[in-house]
């Protein structure tokens, strides 16, 4: 198959400043604080970056985050401006508040591994007895991460904690606990007119050079959610079956199914053309039935040359 992939990018936009390379996104400032964001097609699971590119996974990330971010403008202000090309994302720069906030509606994830380990509080919330696996919370909860000082693992941390290390001020933390509900609340019924339900997601705020909170980085995608299929999922919990789902999950299953979990000492195993292929289906089934809209393809002849044309193009605007 060989398909073209965007695996990295090393772009010189007009009037540049500095360029941050995460493990898939590659983010470009430039003058008057406006940041370039590219989408690669890198795959990321236990904190490595695959050989290999998922042919159009920066593609549908990127248009997905925009649909949802375009869908919640009302509720909540964001950092995007425009997207000038399928793969881009053009904002406004912010200085990025240090913690993720994590929304869970299920006890899925993460939550269920702590249950299953005798955990009943999460990030310093209360987590109720008697719960199954995917079972849904009373009341989503809020379960805060914190990019840790070394290294890319995030770490559990409670509002307390937050609050006491300064982290983030008392004043700004309760809009970001308000907005965070608003989103999820709005994803739930975004999630809910396609068939799906949002079991738990990761939103990301920043401050603007004006003092505004607005949300930044990539919402309700695959990659920073995760979805249940509604139809079946009574059923499935009533006969403890797992659940339905749509998000990278599948992939860590592949990786961990042929001996990979990050580990040290173990190595990636080889994705064939094949499973490359298979990978990039997915994530166009996830596009589709996240948004509720047919995919296109867009031109992959020559990636990085119209991404450089498309850009330009808008900067010089």
């Amino acid at each position: 198959m060989g398909m073209n992939t965007l695996m990295s990018t090393d772009f010189n936009f007009p009037g540049q400043k500095s360029v941050y390379k995460g493990k898939v996104r590659e983010v470009y400032t430039l003058e008057n604080d406006v940041l370039v964001m590219v989408a690669t097609d890198r795959l990321s699971a236990f904190d490595v970056v695959m050989p290999k590119g998922i042919p159009f996974k920066g593609q549908i990330l990127n248009q997905i985050a925009t649909k949802m971010m375009e869908a919640t403008t009302d509720i909540v202000p964001n950092w995007l401006m425009a997207t000038p090309d399928p793969n881009v994302a053009v904002g406004k720069a912010c200085e990025p508040f240090k913690v993720e906030m994590v929304i869970r509606g299920y006890m899925s994830g993460h939550a269920a591994r702590e249950y299953k380990a005798g955990k009943r509080l999460l990030c310093g919330v209360p987590m109720p007895e008697g719960m199954k696996e995917n079972d849904k919370f009373p009341e989503p909860i809020i379960t805060p991460a914190t990019k840790a000082e070394k290294g890319d693992h995030d770490e559990d941390i409670s509002k307390e904690d937050i609050l006491r290390r300064n982290i983030v001020s008392k004043e700004d933390y309760e809009v970001l606990e308000k907005y965070t509900r608003a989103l999820f609340q709005r994803g739930t019924e975004i999630a809910a007119e396609r068939g799906l339900i949002l079991v738990d997601t990761k939103y990301e705020f920043g401050k603007t050079k004006e003092g505004e909170i607005v949300l930044i980085d990539e919402i309700h995608t695959p990659d920073s959610s995760r979805y249940f299929y509604a139809d079946g999922y009574q059923k499935r919990q009533e006969k403890g079956e797992p659940q339905k789902q749509l998000s990278k999950e599948f992939v860590r299953q592949w990786l961990i199914s042929n001996g990979f979990q990050g580990l040290e000492g173990q190595s990636v195993p080889e994705m064939s053309d094949d499973y490359i292929e298979s990978v990039s289906n997915r994530y166009i089934e996830l596009y589709e039935n996240i948004t509720g809209e047919q995919f296109e393809k867009s031109d992959i002849s020559n990636l990085q040359e119209r991404i450089l044309t498309n850009v330009t193009a808008y900067l010089a605007k």
